[in-house]
Protein backbone atom coordinates (compact mmCIF):
# COMPACT_ATOMS: atom_id res chain seq x y z
CA UNK A 1 0.00 0.00 0.00
CA UNK A 2 1.60 3.53 -0.83
CA UNK A 3 0.35 6.93 0.84
CA UNK A 4 -1.06 9.35 -1.96
CA UNK A 5 -1.63 12.63 -0.74
CA UNK A 6 -4.63 14.95 -2.45
CA UNK A 7 -4.54 18.65 -2.04
CA UNK A 8 -8.89 20.09 -1.44
CA UNK A 9 -9.34 23.99 -2.68
CA UNK A 10 -11.47 24.23 0.73
CA UNK A 11 -9.58 21.80 3.21
CA UNK A 12 -6.18 21.41 2.18
CA UNK A 13 -4.08 17.96 2.31
CA UNK A 14 -5.74 14.75 2.92
CA UNK A 15 -3.74 11.01 2.88
CA UNK A 16 -5.07 7.88 0.88
CA UNK A 17 -3.49 4.78 1.53
CA UNK A 18 -3.96 2.88 -2.23
CA UNK A 19 -2.39 0.14 -3.71
CA UNK A 20 0.55 1.01 -5.96
CA UNK A 21 -0.29 2.87 -9.12
CA UNK A 22 -4.42 2.68 -8.14
CA UNK A 23 -4.59 6.37 -7.58
CA UNK A 24 -6.69 8.43 -9.78
CA UNK A 25 -5.89 12.49 -10.61
CA UNK A 26 -8.56 13.83 -8.64
CA UNK A 27 -10.67 12.45 -5.45
CA UNK A 28 -13.41 13.33 -3.42
CA UNK A 29 -12.18 14.73 -0.36
CA UNK A 30 -13.64 12.70 2.58
CA UNK A 31 -14.65 16.40 4.54
CA UNK A 32 -16.45 18.39 2.22
CA UNK A 33 -16.59 15.85 -1.11
CA UNK A 34 -15.18 18.59 -3.10
CA UNK A 35 -12.56 17.18 -6.08
CA UNK A 36 -9.43 17.10 -4.91
CA UNK A 37 -6.56 17.10 -7.18
CA UNK A 38 -3.59 14.79 -6.48
CA UNK A 39 0.31 16.31 -5.65
CA UNK A 40 3.57 15.08 -5.53
CA UNK A 41 4.99 14.89 -2.35
CA UNK A 42 8.81 13.65 -0.40
CA UNK A 43 8.46 9.77 0.58
CA UNK A 44 8.40 9.44 3.91
CA UNK A 45 11.98 8.43 4.66
CA UNK A 46 12.55 9.92 7.87
CA UNK A 47 10.24 7.28 9.58
CA UNK A 48 12.98 4.67 9.47
CA UNK A 49 15.01 4.60 12.90
CA UNK A 50 18.51 5.90 13.28
CA UNK A 51 20.46 2.72 13.65
CA UNK A 52 18.95 1.07 10.37
CA UNK A 53 19.50 4.35 8.35
CA UNK A 54 23.19 4.12 10.08
CA UNK A 55 23.39 0.45 9.16
CA UNK A 56 22.09 1.02 5.44
CA UNK A 57 24.80 3.92 4.96
CA UNK A 58 27.16 1.69 5.80
CA UNK A 59 26.11 -1.09 3.02
CA UNK A 60 26.24 0.88 0.33
CA UNK A 61 29.57 2.97 1.46
CA UNK A 62 31.24 -0.33 1.63
CA UNK A 63 30.17 -1.52 -1.64
CA UNK A 64 32.37 1.17 -3.83
CA UNK A 65 34.57 1.47 -0.65
CA UNK A 66 35.10 -1.08 1.66
CA UNK A 67 36.96 -0.82 4.97
CA UNK A 68 40.27 -2.58 4.70
CA UNK A 69 41.73 -3.86 7.84
CA UNK A 70 45.30 -3.69 8.05
CA UNK A 71 45.95 -6.71 10.23
CA UNK A 72 43.94 -9.56 11.70
CA UNK A 73 42.65 -8.38 15.06
CA UNK A 74 45.15 -9.70 18.12
CA UNK A 75 43.76 -11.95 20.82
CA UNK A 76 41.82 -11.27 24.01
CA UNK A 77 43.53 -11.48 27.12
CA UNK A 78 41.90 -15.03 28.82
CA UNK A 79 39.66 -13.94 31.78
CA UNK A 80 39.77 -15.21 34.72
CA UNK A 81 37.45 -18.09 35.50
CA UNK A 82 34.15 -17.20 37.55
CA UNK A 83 33.80 -18.38 40.88
CA UNK A 84 30.79 -20.21 40.07
CA UNK A 85 32.74 -22.22 37.61
CA UNK A 86 36.04 -22.95 39.35
CA UNK A 87 35.06 -25.90 40.94
CA UNK A 88 33.59 -27.75 37.98
CA UNK A 89 35.20 -30.71 36.01
CA UNK A 90 37.38 -29.95 32.85
CA UNK A 91 37.38 -32.12 30.13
Amino acid sequence: MVTYEYLCPECGRFEVRLPMGAAPPTRDCPACERAARRVLSAPRLSRVSPALSAALDRGERSREAPEVVPAPPGRRAARPPHPATARLPRP
